[in-house]
């Protein structure tokens, strides 16, 4: 059997050693608890939780989550700040309640203001105030908090706990705010985040919109740049998966091609005819691979993937996921010895890169903007190549694996240290 080549184990950023807290700083500076505060997108929340993780604070931590109300009305109110659009939501929610009740000629209860009966779970919600008063009265006995968010809709809730406790926590937001960084102690996104500021970027706007573009400056002291997003996989995790995955993937024949479809995005827009392209390229490497495991992402058109099955789903060497659980993705990553990843998906692309294993990429010539940016970033580093269809799959190469997780770890590290803080793990 073809040995499965993992990563090389980052040097661990979390402090070794064993003196008490008493002689370096004391409990006040030893951070021993993380709050992750994210919005139910997994490929947000997943960022988080891989810094955390990094950091050593994997089984220290509470998730929160900003929620929104969903369905009806709300699809048109989702660009508004989260707080306004719950605030509109219950009054129209009141209005359209006491209608049907006048109609009706009797009184119900009204509608919870959280918009309880608008598609909400019941999860940990995000509330400010009650999370500022833990870490307010939790700091004598265990120190201070460490907040790590993602996406747009924590911005608001991460800067008022950072404003209301900045003597009892460290924020960190993950993703570029758009404005005002000095909300946050640590601001970590990606290289590509700043292409505005090119002269590439520069010249795809018009003068009169530039001011409306964001970032307007580049990056400061306290902002980390990253190549790709953070995640969760790293040395142990690939490890992990490589046993857990064994029984399934070690029989098969090698060479094993892992494919990863995603789904067209505002910056990555493409058609029927690029899976087309794809599953016919895919057909021409088919005698220089073992087997082809293919899966789609939440956000695959179902043309998309009607086509794959169609092309592909009869051959043999070809087993396409149906979406069943357990997922496969981490056996994959572990197990796979090349990878075809459609273009769209920044997440799939940096968890593949951090194999150090080769990375083909469908349909980069579709990116626009800064994912132009992302895929060039990706090709000077060796980290990917583009997919032709001509490629032998027996043949492989390598690069040094994307280590951006760790990378981000070591600066917030050092950051805390700045501030006379540090992780106890």
């Amino acid at each position: 059997m073809k040995p499965i080549r993992l990563p090389e184990p980052p040097a661990s950023p979390r402090r070794m050693g064993g003196v008490p807290d008493i002689f370096e700083g004391g409990v006040h500076g030893v951070i021993r608890r993380a709050v992750i505060i994210g919005t139910g997108f997994p490929a947000s929340e997943n960022q988080s939780i891989g810094l955390v993780q990094a950091l050593g604070l994997s089984d220290k931590h509470t998730l929160y989550r900003v929620t929104r109300p969903r369905g009806g009305v709300n699809e048109w109110l989702h660009w508004l700040p989260v707080s306004l659009h719950k605030r509109l939501y219950y009054i129209i929610s009141q209005i359209r309640g006491f209608l049907l009740r006048s109609r009706a000629g009797k009184l119900g209860p009204f509608p919870l203001e959280n918009g309880g009966n608008a598609g909400l779970s019941s999860i940990l919600e995000a509330d400010v105030k009650s999370i500022v008063r833990m870490a307010r009265e939790t700091f004598e006995k265990d120190g201070p908090l460490l907040v790590v968010a993602s996406g747009r809709d924590t911005i608001s809730i991460t800067s008022s706990i950072k404003r209301l406790a900045s003597d009892n926590v460290f924020v960190v937001q993950i993703q570029h705010p758009r404005s005002r960084l000095d909300r946050f102690d640590l601001v970590i996104t990606p290289k590509h985040d700043y292409y505005p500021l090119t002269p590439q970027g520069k010249e795809q706007v018009p003068r009169f919109l530039h001011k409306w573009i964001t970032p307007h400056e580049p990056p400061d002291k306290h902002v980390v740049l990253t190549v790709g997003a953070l995640h969760q996989v790293d040395f142990t995790a690939l490890r992990a998966a490589a046993i857990t995955w064994h029984e399934e993937f070690a029989p098969l024949p090698k060479p094993l091609l892992v494919v990863n479809i995603g789904g067209p995005t505002r910056y990555c827009r493409y058609g029927p005819d690029l899976v087309k392209q794809l599953t016919a390229s895919l057909h021409n490497v088919l005698t220089s691979c073992g087997t082809i495991r293919i899966s789609f992402s939440r956000r695959t058109p179902a043309k998309h993937s009607y086509i794959v099955v169609k092309e592909l789903g009869m051959d043999p060497k070809v087993c396409i996921w149906n979406g069943a659980e357990p997922n496969p993705h981490m056996g994959h990553l572990a197990w796979a010895d090349a990878f075809v990843i459609t273009a769209d998906s920044v997440s799939m692309l940096s968890e593949a890169c951090s194999t150090g294993k080769p990375v083909y990429v469908a349909g980069a010539e579709r990116c626009t903007w800064k994912l132009t940016d992302f895929h060039e970033t990706l090709r000077e580093r060796g980290l990917t190549r583009p997919f032709t269809g001509l490629e032998d799959m027996s043949e492989s190469w390598s690069y040094p694996p994307l280590n951006d997780t760790a990378t981000a770890a070591t600066r917030v590290n050092e950051a805390l240290a700045e501030r006379g803080w540090k992780i106890k793990a």
